[in-house]
């Protein structure tokens, strides 16, 4: 438990951080989930516009912190491959 003034300050501000954080996982997953839906559905023109959608979400959650930019690039390069591939 926190017991100094600063500790309960701290304690606050990582709530609040945990709680921004949390949403914009959540949409960037939203974002992904889109993606992967099209590809599923074999419709080209549906996936490229899912990912095209995705891309500078997944790129904020780099510059947010939430991701790290090689998982997001090697995420963008695996969905772009799958997309590609789409008869």
């Amino acid at each position: 438990m926190a017991n100094s003034p600063q500790a309960k300050k701290r304690a606050r501000q990582n709530e609040r951080r945990f709680q921004v954080n949390k949403a914009r996982r959540s949409r960037v997953r939203t974002f992904l989930r889109k993606v992967e839906e099209a590809i599923e559905s074999g419709n080209k023109e549906d996936a490229t516009a899912a990912l095209r959608a995705a891309q500078p979400e997944l790129m904020r959650g780099v510059t947010k912190g939430i991701y790290h930019k090689n998982t997001v690039a090697r995420k963008l390069s695996r969905l772009s491959a799958r997309v590609k591939a789409i008869a």
